[in-house]
């Protein structure tokens, strides 16, 4: 057993949830009229509601308790201070530096000028594409971004890119390709002009395999339909930190924007990393972007732990997933211009927090961390929700979403808005038998309705509630506020790994399967009967082998 599992505090909220998981949810808030008063804070604009889990303020209390015992407070001093937490790769995690406006002095020198310069020169930049300045090769303003990463480099931008649509130029029209699969980068290229495409390659080594594949095709592309390679310096940028690999394809040093080792893939948005949603929606929402995660910063350092929304968030996180048992987390905005934060959050939790080894080298003897799924209300409602409401499993639900669109067409937003708030509720309470008994009651007199149908029919109308969910409901999705809530999750992950006293920071887990790709690739392209693996290796590598010569249509 670990220290953790063993120590006072885990033990106490072992014994705690033992008395918790009989109460009933519904009867939790009927006892209390200020439930909601209680368990839900607030942050500029935004509102998170946690009042719909199992928790009292016991609950809360030994959370914060085993907070405490973690040492949760002087770890986020160590964040924020430089101090290296990425301790397996020696390096700090200043992805927060993104955004700061203060000094921060790592190794002997202040890094904030070299960030403020990429930051100013992501600006002269973006202006000269915006306002028509700089042009293709043919004398044509840029009509397509093509931005070419994947992992970080992708799903970051893209969320961003996709929530913040109302503040983009509608002459500019961004795509992403991140997939391999030639299938993506080609449908993309089909609906674009060589004159007026600019491609971003944003790879931190930039020998990312999938990104440079994905890279070298669009510059054939490029070459094969009008450009010359005098012009690629002009049509293509990079994001990187190696000079060397970006000038050798060919890429200006000029027209490179650094980033730095500090900056992890999935953190790394508030950077160059960033130059797509800095396209798309201007650097001055970019700032803003920026100024919103800032503030949840400030907020996640000098808050006290009660009323501090990330260490909150992680902490109901813990007793969902350590205490209650629940291996699942679903993520439903209920706004489409949120649709790929389920799958940025993906990311962004199950990467940094599927560890199974702590930070002394030991193998853990809980769980850390759950799978993140999700999509779009209501979209998702005549999906799965059946499970969430009736299954045999028990999945917590954050739920988000503005009170005012950029798009309140009819009552619309009020309709989506009802739905959004009903589900919680129905979740928590469920229904009672005596209330279904009410309601048929009518129907048994109608000479239509078979008593007996009636019976066997009445336990499947039962949902028994119970399920428990957390609303973040904002003003409005604008940049500020997107910042802020980007960083709320960011930093609910750094708390929950201090619990678990694991390293958000790292990935080692996704190199062997890298590895083994590129021994199996040069198999794929000689005529040998490969037997050099275990059989069903061998058995995928030689049918593939046989088959991709044959056309299949």
């Amino acid at each position: 057993m670990s220290k953790l599992t063993t120590s006072n505090a885990w033990l106490s909220l072992q014994a705690h949830q033992s008395d918790m998981s009989q109460q009933n949810l519904y009867e939790l808030f009927a006892q209390d009229s200020k439930r909601f008063e209680r368990f839900s804070l607030k942050f500029n604009d935004i509102l998170m509601d946690y009042s719909k889990h199992p928790v009292s303020q016991s609950t809360i209390n030994l959370l914060l308790e085993l907070a405490r015992q973690q040492e949760l407070e002087n770890k986020i001093s160590d964040l924020f201070c430089g101090k290296k937490v990425n301790f397996s790769e020696d390096r700090a995690a200043l992805h927060f530096a993104l955004r700061r406006e203060e000094a921060l002095i790592l190794d002997g020198v202040d890094i904030m000028p070299e960030i403020h310069k990429v930051l100013a020169k992501m600006d002269r930049f973006i202006s000269s594409i915006r306002n028509g300045e700089r042009k293709g090769y043919s004398g044509k303003v840029f009509t397509d971004i093509v931005s070419i990463g994947i992992g970080g480099s992708n799903l970051g931008p893209v969320m961003v890119t996709e929530a913040l649509k109302p503040y983009s130029l509608d002459h500019i029209s961004s795509h992403f390709v991140s997939n391999i699969d030639g299938t993506q980068l080609s449908t993309v290229l089909k609906k674009l002009n060589s004159e007026t495409t600019l491609f971003i390659i944003a790879s931190k080594t930039f020998t990312t395999q999938e990104t440079m594949a994905n890279a070298h095709s669009a510059l054939n592309w490029f070459l094969a339909n009008g450009g010359g390679k005098n012009d690629v310096d002009n049509h293509f940028v990079a994001v990187s930190t190696n000079r060397t690999e970006v000038e050798k394809f060919g890429i200006n040093a000029d027209n490179m924007f650094q980033f730095w080792s500090w900056v992890g893939g999935r953190y790394s948005l508030w950077s160059a990393i960033g130059l797509p949603i800095a396209l798309s929606i201007g650097m001055e929402n970019f700032y803003s972007l920026l100024k919103g995660a800032r503030e949840m910063d400030q907020h996640f350092i000098a808050t006290p732990m009660k009323k501090n929304l990330p260490v909150i968030l992680g902490l109901i996180g813990i007793w969902q997933i350590n205490f209650f048992g629940n291996k699942s987390h679903v993520i439903l905005p209920y706004d489409q211009s949120l649709h790929r934060f389920p799958a940025y959050l993906q990311q962004l939790e199950m990467e940094s927090n599927g560890k199974r080894i702590d930070r002394n080298g030991n193998e853990v003897d809980y769980a850390t961390g759950a799978v993140v799924w999700g999509e779009p209300g209501t979209n998702s409602q005549h999906a799965f929700y059946q499970l969430l409401h009736q299954g045999t499993q028990i999945i917590p639900a954050d739920f988000l979403a503005p009170c005012i669109s950029h798009n309140p067409m009819d009552e619309q937003h009020c309709l989506l808005l009802a739905n959004f708030i009903a589900q919680t509720e129905a979740l928590m309470s469920g229904n009672k038998n005596i209330e279904i008994d009410e309601k048929y009651e009518a129907e048994l007199s109608d000479e239509n309705f078979i008593k007996d149908l009636y019976k066997k029919v009445s336990p499947h109308k039962l949902t028994p509630g119970g399920r428990p969910t957390t609303s973040i409901l904002f003003k409005k999705l604008d940049p500020k506020t997107l910042g802020s809530l980007i960083a709320l999750y960011e930093h609910k992950v750094f708390v929950q790994s201090v619990i678990w006293n694991t390293n958000p920071f790292d990935q080692w887990g996704v190199e062997l399967g890298k590895q083994l790709a590129g021994k199996i690739l040069g198999e794929l392209n000689n005529e040998l009967q490969i037997t050099s693996h275990d059989s069903s290796t061998n058995g995928l590598i030689n049918y593939f082998k046989e088959n991709r010569q044959q056309n299949l249509f």
